[in-house]
């Protein structure tokens, strides 16, 4: 039988050994960490050093033969990184998931790699599954990227599908995909929208909850009654920091000023590196009550699931004192706030200051028109 989802699917635990072999010998991954390991060394001994690293890897990925226990030698980096660049890492709401339910986890996205890690190791930590992560294809470029994310349980969504049959037979098969790995037992993390909110305004796109119905449109199930078998769990995700704020505050002024902004060809995996090991100061995750009834549109959908992310989304300092020097008053904490602003001009000063202060004021804006 041949597999529809070959191509987008995590890898099965009988093709581990092969891809992480492949992985021990790919020259270009043999280099990148023998760059990061070596900075200075490398450009002189790289020859000498990548054959260390090989059998270092080695060592490291022996005893790896499922995604299981791939997914164990990844949990121990993800302590080191939580130790190294969280100073309070903190969960709520893990108490409304049962652990014999499969949920479809629909966050908001503030970070590429560590919104849904930090999902996962809530999930990890209160011994439940960990899920099924939606990435979109521009973020896998390169090929032992792409073995390492769908080793980690990764499903790829082709947000480079071109024309319209492409893309409505992609949508298809992400609906389906999502359908059948929640029917038959398995966790799905997607996000709220495509790409970051890297203004801080968290809001979900209408288009994600059509797709999440496509795959039921001849059915004749209702959108209701399908909706309420996924079991929808909104999830929101605040960082004290963002390590990539100034980044995304050049990025959205160049906007603002010119209508565009050219990305570098691999700014994408310069920011999962500087969302990984940059400070995020104090992390909160908050997973919401699951969704049982009351929604009967992907209007209705997105209404709930904005709803639910602004009002769980944990506030730090960072956001009261961005809102209050935006409007001209001090805040104990804007010292902070200004050295992240250090080298900025004042429009990106602006959106910097805005990213942080967005999720108070969308909170206060949902509650309004409610």
């Amino acid at each position: 039988m041949t597999d529809p989802y070959a191509d987008i699917r995590p890898y099965n635990d009988n093709e581990v050994s092969g891809v992480v072999d492949a992985l021990q010998h790919n020259q270009e991954l043999l280099d990148v960490i023998t760059k990061y390991k070596f900075p200075t060394l490398h450009k002189f001994f790289g020859f000498a050093l990548r054959p260390l690293v090989r059998l270092a890897i080695s060592r490291e990925l022996r005893n790896v033969k499922d995604i299981r226990s791939w997914q164990l030698v990844v949990a121990k980096y993800m302590q080191r990184m939580i130790n190294t660049s969280i100073d309070q890492l903190t969960y709520s709401g893990v108490e409304h998931l049962a652990p014999d339910k499969a949920y479809l986890f629909i966050s908001n996205h503030r970070d590429i790699a560590m919104d849904p890690a930090l999902v996962n190791w809530g999930l990890y930590t209160h011994n439940l599954d960990t899920v099924r992560i939606a990435l979109g294809d521009n973020l896998l470029k390169k090929s032992y990227v792409s073995d390492i994310m769908r080793l980690n349980k990764s499903f790829v969504v082709k947000r480079s599908a071109q024309g319209m049959r492409e893309k409505m037979k992609a949508y298809l098969d992400l609906s389906t995909y999502i359908d059948e790995s929640v029917h038959t037992g398995h966790n799905i993390w997607i996000a709220q929208r495509e790409g970051r909110a890297k203004n801080g305004v968290d809001a979900s796109d209408p288009a994600v909850m059509k797709m999440l119905y496509m795959c039921k449109k001849k059915s004749g199930q209702s959108y209701a009654d399908y909706i309420d078998s996924l079991h929808i769990v909104p999830v929101s995700i605040s960082y004290q920091y963002d390590p990539c704020d100034q980044s995304k505050a050049i990025e959205l002024a160049a906007v603002e000023d010119g209508g565009s902004y050219t990305k570098g060809e691999f700014e994408d995996i310069s920011s999962i590196v500087k969302g990984i090991v940059g400070n995020k100061g104090n992390v909160h995750v908050a997973f919401g009550k699951p969704l049982y009834g009351g929604v009967s549109s992907p209007e209705e959908l997105v209404d709930w699931l904005d709803t639910s992310i602004a009002n769980n989304y944990q506030f730090h300092d960072t956001n009261h004192a961005a809102l209050a020097m935006l409007q001209g008053e001090s805040h104990r904490a804007e010292l902070e706030l200004e050295q992240r602003t250090a080298g900025l001009n004042k429009a990106q000063r602006e959106q910097l200051l805005a990213m942080y202060a967005n999720p108070i004021k969308r909170q206060q804006e949902l509650n309004k028109e409610a």
